[in-house]
């Protein structure tokens, strides 16, 4: 399945009749998950209204190179960072021709000069504009630096001239966009991912929680959105950079923990719990500061929620994967955690090696299921989360 799920792409439309499907467009590449921003060239500009494609987009319609509102006047630099995917359609004989001189004249060319994303092209002209060896000639520079050109249809034009030249269908330029992106059996799937440590107050000061820095839950959550998941992330306590691209959800707490993935876990099709959560609170934490009095000083514990054994238990449950943190005996408390929670497979993670595990890039781990014990040697983090999602794929989609 073609999916262009988490996937930011920009819709240059430039001067041409055709100008005039570009909301079609817009529609088409959102029906397969993307989120569309839209340059409109002078040219373009002339066929279609600013607020029409504002109001089909759902976002701000970009057109001026010299914005003064754009941060640092560098829109064409954020729009570059923001970007997965350029597309220009209708693209005119024009704007083929700046691209392939690599002008920088406006907007979008300078968009496409600092950009180094995919870049397809959908031309739309007149029949004899089209193959005049000018524009052939422009394709095929733009072909051998491998832009990717969208063919266009033959037809009556609006000039009244029947051939090659109309701007190809809505859906099958869509359709060609979402080709340039790798699809895996997690495209348009849901995943819940719980990530970090979280914090168990003593008093408004103090509080027990572990060392987890929530790395390994984000490599998860790059990968998934990088297979084509949408991704809820319910975090904790962490020191590494939230994506963008996920729905974020801070907690403190386990309780709060418990409390946001219950309120979203219905209608995913994945939770991975890789969250470092404290198994106890303080019973009657203080609202004011403990001071010192030279007395021992005893906290009473009691138990948290078990966040992925109450997953488990739902009556329509996803697939579940949770993580083993443990420090001796490792695989045999793994496989009873697995067996007792009813998930569907376990990672289990030596944290008693402090050259992997909590609060380090590396990790090594064991993929435990009903049927597989397979490790995956030490290496980075975001390679080990992929590597994971592999085997998942294998063993549980």
């Amino acid at each position: 399945m073609n999916s262009l799920t988490n996937k930011h792409i920009i819709l240059g439309v430039s001067g041409s009749i055709s100008a005039y499907k570009a909301p079609d467009i817009v529609r088409r590449l959102q029906d397969l998950g993307a989120q569309v921003k839209v340059i409109l060239t002078k040219g373009g500009a002339k066929f279609i209204t600013e607020l029409s494609l504002q109001s089909i987009s759902k976002n701000k319609v970009h057109y001026n190179l010299w914005d003064e509102d754009a941060k640092l006047g560098m829109e064409h630099i954020e729009l570059a960072k923001w970007v997965d995917a350029i597309l220009i359609a209708p693209a005119s004989a024009n704007t083929i021709a700046n691209i392939a001189l690599g002008k920088a004249n406006d907007l979008l060319s300078s968009v496409i000069l600092v950009s180094d994303t995919p870049l397809l092209i959908a031309p739309a002209m007149n029949l004899k504009m089209y193959q005049s060896h000018a524009l052939q000639d422009n394709l095929s520079t733009l072909i051998s630096r491998h832009i990717i050109i969208i063919k266009p249809e033959s037809g009556e034009q609006a000039c009244g001239d029947v051939g090659i030249g109309r701007l190809a269908e809505p859906l099958s330029i869509a359709k060609q966009t979402a080709s340039q992106f790798i699809n895996t059996k997690l495209t348009g799937k849901k995943v819940l991912i719980t990530l970090g440590a979280t914090i168990e107050a003593i008093d408004p000061v103090r509080f027990i929680s572990n060392h987890s820095s929530g790395k390994m839950g984000m490599a998860l959550v790059n990968a998934c959105i990088e297979m084509g998941a949408s991704v809820t992330c319910i975090y904790g306590n962490i020191t590494t950079i939230l994506n963008p691209k996920s729905n974020n959800i801070p907690i403190i707490s386990a309780q709060q923990m418990h409390t946001k993935v219950m309120d979203n876990i219905t209608g995913q099709d994945i939770f991975i719990a890789c969250a470092a959560v404290s198994d106890f609170f303080v019973k009657n934490a203080k609202n004011q500061k403990i001071k010192k009095d030279g007395k021992n000083l005893i906290l009473e514990l009691l138990p948290n929620k078990d966040i992925l054994a109450d997953v488990c238990k739902l009556k329509e449950k996803p697939i579940c994967i949770g993580f083993a943190a443990e420090t001796q005996n490792t695989l045999k408390k793994a496989k009873k955690k697995l067996k007792n929670k009813g998930c569907d497979a376990i990672i289990l993670n030596d944290v008693s090696n402090a050259y992997f595990g909590f609060n380090v890039d590396e990790n090594e781990v064991v993929f435990l299921s009903q049927n597989l014990n397979k490790k995956i040697a030490k290496k980075s983090k975001k390679k080990v989360a992929k590597k994971i999602l592999e085997i998942f794929i294998k063993e549980c989609l």
